[in-house]
Order: C-alpha cells, then sequence, then structure tokens
C-alpha cells in the first residue's frame, strides 16, 4: 500500500496521472479523480446528474477526459 493511500485500496489521482488519461476513461475512473465511489458513480450516470460528460456504449459508461479536466481545473 502506498503511504497516504486509505484502507480499501481507493485514493485520488495525482495531476500528472489525470494529465496522461486518454480522450475518454471508464467511469471507475472517472469515479476515482472525482473522489465518488462505486455506486454513487453509477447512480449519477445512470440518472444523467453525473458531474461531467458521460457517453454511454453499450452497457458501459465512459467519461470525456476533457471535460473532466476542466472540471477539476487542470488543463490538458
Amino acid at each position: 500500500m502506498r503511504e497516504n493511500e486509505p484502507a480499501g485500496g481507493a485514493r485520488g489521482m495525482s495531476r500528472e496521472e489525470l494529465l496522461e488519461l486518454s480522450a475518454a476513461v471508464d467511469l471507475e475512473t472517472g469515479n476515482r479523480a472525482l473522489g465518488l465511489g462505486r455506486s454513487k458513480g453509477y447512480e449519477l450516470a445512470k440518472r444523467g446528474l453525473y458531474p461531467c460528460k458521460v457517453l454511454r456504449l453499450g452497457n458501459a459508461y465512459r467519461v470525456v477526459t476533457a471535460d473532466l479536466l476542466a472540471l477539476l481545473g487542470l488543463v490538458a
């Protein structure tokens, strides 16, 4: 386990990790970047209330990285 990592392995993402993301990421990665739990993230996405743009591709959700970075105040 990394230093300063919460118990259970869940942790946020560093600025460097965020800037290395691809154009769209899975919902789990978006949740981690925003500090959301799995259930809450999926609930928000399903209801259309996720804090940034989410694409629905079949059964999968993809978070648009540009929107995620803008929400977090980071420039790609």
